[in-house]
């Protein structure tokens, strides 16, 4: 199997760091376009009950998120990836990414086993297991 198209979740954790790693060496090998994903997830802190939850809050998530997707970025480019995308989205992390990638065409998800949705792993499941469930297309997991 060949891919062209490459979505990988990213949260900036170290399984999330793993997982790019593999994921540019994908994307190297085919020659693929590689969409570098995260998942802006606001609600996890109304779950916890920190609600109204202030701006600053929000926007830090949003800064971090920024962040996280543009270091990946650079990295994919400096290690030879040629068509290489960031990208921030907010909502629920699996149907997000299963979303994007759909929409977009991927033919291939890459993602860590792990990442730092704790609390809400506890009681919905990992972001991983969901997206091997439930997506369409192939997922690698990377431990």
């Amino acid at each position: 199997m060949v891919f062209k198209n490459i979505v990988i979740a990213y949260d900036g954790s170290e399984n999330a760091k793993r997982a790019l790693d593999v994921a540019i060496d994908l994307a190297k090998r085919y020659e693929a376009r590689l969409t570098i994903i995260e998942v802006i997830d606001t609600s996890v802190l109304v779950g916890m009950g920190l609600g109204p939850i202030p701006s600053e809050v929000i926007n830090e998530m949003y800064n971090k998120a920024k962040k996280d997707v543009e270091e990946a970025k650079e990295k994919a480019i400096n290690s030879g990836v040629k068509n290489v995308e960031a990208v921030n989205i907010e909502g629920d992390p699996a149907t997000a990414i299963m979303d994007y990638a759909g929409k977009a065409g991927a033919d291939l998800i890459v993602t860590g086993s792990r990442g730092l949705s704790t609390v809400k792993r506890i009681f919905l499941g990992s972001v991983s297991s969901r997206i091997v469930h439930e997506a369409k297309i192939p997922v690698l997991v990377v431990k």
